[in-house]
């Protein structure tokens, strides 16, 4: 980890246990962008889409006690939505399959936004359960059932029966990024990282916080089994609200996920047979959390590793906002002269990541460059067929449906399981009778 730490890839705290003890435990780098204030190991950090793993959680507590259930829609709740909300249950927001568009930057930027969004919106893009579409709408949704259900806020809720329940004292709900004890998120450039929190219900903890999590979750302390496995249920090609796991014999055998936000990033990896639990927080992203659990999984195991290198996805993003054509450029000379310095292992993937990152911007026509440079590359059939879904939800989003069928046909034709392309193939079908 220290030659993580020099190669500018890892500035934060990581705890590794074995079998319930702590094998090792450091902080690495600094608190702040002018590297004055070192880490400590209780400072807290934010861990972005992790923290719905609590929402989550708080729902199926909520089923367990008879005081919801999974098939309820959302008109039980939400009685001024429009009619598409009879179709959407809970069991689709736990699993990003409710079928509600993305607003966009502009619309759930705030609580207030998100909701008003709501009570305007015409129709579903997709029938519920046939399309996954990782979207903050259906986290908000829950986190207000939530309160309408247990009639105390989130907060609350979730700090009486998840967070002290799994002992974790020094965790937070929407404890202030600048707050004392909080590790501020910084750029490459060792600028802070402006946080412009506009949605509440964001946890911040310090990574041994989140160790008792895992711990927590998976000796069922916080849920049954049975809710567990419902929770880890994820729509092929998807996430559940649990990241990832794996399952054997209906038990669970390993759980894995990461977050990120403002320039933090955090991650897990937990395998429960070897009781091995592998636990990092950055305030300094430089995506190389799975690679560098790669690394310590093989050290761990005694076998060759290597360290990776610097993120390609980091390295070319912004280029790519500023100006996609010089990107792209920049982005030929680094794969032509800089291999020994970036990572190329998944490139198809960093190009991917940064056609959604310019995607989730509304620049679709760049977004489609991007990933029409991506598909062209060598890679397994899945990550292509993605790519080809990608330029499918930029035409759609741009209002064009002829082009946006042709990518989705293409996306299931390379890859025959995608059923995300298949359920927007039979969406737009049915709605232009293309």
């Amino acid at each position: 980890m220290q030659i993580a730490y020099k190669r500018g890839i890892f500035n934060g705290n990581i705890l590794i246990a074995q079998k319930g003890q702590i094998i090792y435990e450091k902080s690495l780098g600094f608190a702040e962008g002018s590297k004055n204030i070192p880490l400590t190991k209780d400072m807290k950090f934010d861990i972005g889409s992790i923290s719905k793993e609590f929402n989550g959680s708080a729902i199926l507590l909520l089923c367990q006690r008879g005081q919801l259930s999974l098939d309820d829609s959302l008109t039980r709740y939400f009685p001024a939505f429009p009619d598409w909300a009879k179709q959407v249950k809970i069991r689709h927001l736990i699993n990003y399959t409710s079928g509600i568009p993305m607003l966009g930057p502009a619309a759930d930027s705030t609580d207030p936004l998100i909701y008003n969004s709501l009570i305007s919106l015409k129709a579903l893009v997709a029938k519920p359960g046939t399309v996954y579409i990782y979207n903050h709408v259906n986290v908000f949704l829950q986190r207000l059932i939530i309160e309408k259900v247990s009639g105390v806020s989130y907060a609350d809720f979730v700090r009486q029966n998840l967070l002290q329940p799994a002992g974790m004292n020094a965790s937070l709900v929407d404890y202030p990024v600048d707050g004392p004890g909080m590790a501020r998120a910084f750029d490459g450039a060792g600028n802070n990282t402006p946080y412009a929190q506009g949605t509440k219900g964001w946890i911040r903890l310090p990574v041994d916080d989140l160790y008792r999590w895992t711990q927590a979750l998976h000796s069922y302390k916080i849920i049954s089994p049975a809710s567990l496995n419902i929770l880890s249920e994820n729509f092929p090609g998807g996430e559940s609200s649990l990241g990832t796991t794996g399952f054997k014999d209906d038990k669970l055998i390993w759980h894995q996920h990461q977050g990120s936000n403002y320039n933090y990033e955090a991650a897990f990896y937990c395998d429960l047979p070897e009781g091995i639990a592998i636990v990092m927080m950055t305030n300094n992203q430089q995506m190389k959390v799975w690679s560098l659990k790669t690394t310590i999984l093989n050290i761990l195991h005694h076998q060759p590793f290597t360290v990776p290198r610097k993120s390609l996805y980091l390295t070319i993003r912004d280029r790519m906002l500023i100006n996609v054509n010089e990107g792209l450029k920049y982005y030929q000379e680094l794969k032509a002269n800089g291999q020994d310095q970036y990572d190329f292992s998944f490139e198809i993937g960093d190009l991917i990541s940064t056609g959604k990152y310019l995607q989730r911007r509304n620049k679709y026509d760049d977004a489609i460059l991007v990933f029409q440079t991506a598909v062209q590359l060598k890679g397994r059939p899945e990550d292509v067929s993605y790519g080809y879904e990608l330029i499918g939800e930029c035409y759609r989003s741009k209002g064009d449906k002829t082009d946006a069928l042709a990518n989705y046909r293409k996306a299931l034709e390379i890859f025959p399981q995608n059923k995300n392309a298949s359920g927007m193939i039979a969406e737009l079908t049915a709605q232009s009778g293309l």
